[in-house]
């Protein structure tokens, strides 16, 4: 046991507590993986990252430094609030990047780069493998979802390191009014990412009832910045109901949905709407069609952790 430096902070945020909090442990060093898991439930926060010297191969392909994510119950190869919310935190505490206005993160899956974009820090999203859903699984995710066939535009099996199924529905009001069979989503083995494109949808089914003031729970960020889509993400089998705000998510759904022409190649995603939240996620391509991930972040707290 010994003490080391800790923050938590809230990402995809610029108000406090209104986005996807992550507890960042800044020095992992000599933490067994036990002990990194034991850490990461007993925070019950959806990510728990852990700070360590880039391996050689790492070091030599430019990382600032490694991170290691964890769920409450398992750890990911990749994950986009950890990834923002390490940076912040690593750089609040001193951390000073080989390059500039560049960061490089060496994780799971490989090194990851991170640079401003409009005022703020971006991660370049991972390389995705994408294809047409297993007809038969798709089904009974959408009885676990509640959904009908036809709310669906399109879906499709997303995986960046993370691995999703992404659905693109018809109704943002439907999309909020959710209220999935988690047990169902758990024993599928499933995490599933539904979005919807914020627009009137003559003929959608409304299906607000009695959730329509927790749905639309009242925040600055929605009267005031209205976005372009609205997602949500269920991921039962790591242990999370449901995420506030998924960097990895939006990451995968922005290379699918630019690709297929569902977005444009600029847009905005808000998330966490139905938990009272209000996440805001801006993607961007550039011109060699790379997708950039970019929010902002807030420190929360600051101290240290003996562990």
């Amino acid at each position: 046991m010994k003490t080391r430096a800790f923050q938590q902070v809230d990402v995809f945020t610029d108000t406090a507590f209104l986005g996807n909090p992550l507890a960042v442990v800044l020095d992992g060093d000599g933490l067994s993986d036990a002990q990194m898991q034991a850490f990461a439930r007993w925070t019950q926060l959806s990510e728990t990252t852990f700070v360590l010297p880039p391996t050689p191969e790492g070091a030599a392909g430019g990382a600032d430094y490694r991170v290691r994510i964890f769920t409450p119950g398992a750890e990911l190869p990749f994950a986009g609030h950890p990834t923002l919310g390490t940076a912040h935190a690593w750089l609040q505490a001193g951390g000073q990047p080989r390059q500039s206005g560049q960061l490089v993160q060496e994780c799971g899956v490989g090194l990851v780069s991170l640079k401003s974009v409009d005022g703020r820090w971006a991660f370049a999203a991972p390389p995705l493998q994408r294809q047409t859903p297993a007809p038969a699984l798709l089904a009974e995710v959408l009885v676990a979802l509640g959904l009908h066939a036809d709310e669906v535009l399109a879906a499709q099996d997303l995986n960046n390191g993370p691995h999703w199924l992404g659905i693109l529905i018809d109704s943002v009001d439907s999309l909020l009014s959710l209220e999935p069979d988690h047990a169902a989503l758990k024993r599928l083995n499933t995490k599933v990412g539904v979005a919807a494109k914020r627009q009137v949808s003559a003929g959608s089914l409304i299906r607000r009832a009695n959730r329509e003031a927790r749905a639309f729970a009242p925040s600055t960020r929605m009267a005031n910045d209205p976005t372009d889509l609205e997602v949500r993400a269920f991921a039962a089998p790591v242990g999370i109901a449901e995420d506030p705000v998924t960097g990895s998510l939006n990451a995968s759904l922005a290379q699918w949905l630019m690709a297929e022409g569902h977005m444009p190649t600029r847009y905005s995603a808000r998330q966490g709407t139905a938990l009272g939240r209000a996440g805001q996620v801006f993607l961007s391509q550039d011109e060699s069609g790379q997708v950039w991930v970019g929010g902002d972040v807030v420190g929360c707290i600051q101290g240290l952790i003996t562990l």
